[in-house]
């Protein structure tokens, strides 16, 4: 059965992302030189951020890709180096037809990047909880602030 607010097909289509997503990101994690523990935090990290930012990131045109996109970069690089985020968000990245969808993407990965780098302590100390918080926190300022890109 499907959840409230989401229909049938959203739900076939989130599963189908995970199952093809999932192994992507954790084989760019490891060829990045991620350990196998690390490689298996990527994937929990993006999952992580996907269902924060469509929980508490929606309701505004664009809002809720903008923030997933900063939350999801900023924790992975602070958690697991700026080579590693990079790699995965590339490999996320690659491929993808919707041009226009992409380059918005990938300025909102450097923006979580560039803050996740300058938070690095903080999210590399923090639980994988506290640390999406903070980032995603970080990520609805910036998007107030017209500083992520729609």
């Amino acid at each position: 059965m499907a959840s409230p607010g989401r229909s049938w097909s959203t739900l076939v289509a989130t599963a189908r992302n995970a199952s093809v997503g999932a192994p992507r990101l954790y084989r760019a994690a490891r060829q990045a030189g991620a350990s196998r523990q690390a490689g298996l935090d990527v994937v929990a990290v993006s999952g992580a951020a996907l269902a924060l930012a469509a929980r508490r990131g929606s309701g505004r045109r664009g809002r809720q890709n903008a923030v997933r996109h900063f939350t999801w970069q900023a924790v992975l690089t602070g958690r697991h180096g700026i080579h590693v985020a990079r790699a995965v968000a590339d490999a996320q990245e690659r491929g993808s037809t919707r041009l226009r969808d992409s380059a918005v993407d990938q300025r909102n990965n450097a923006a979580g990047q560039a803050w996740g780098h300058a938070h690095e302590q903080e999210l590399k100390s923090a639980s994988l909880h506290n640390a999406l918080d903070v980032a995603f926190a970080a990520a609805m300022s910036k998007w107030d602030a017209g500083e992520l890109a729609r």
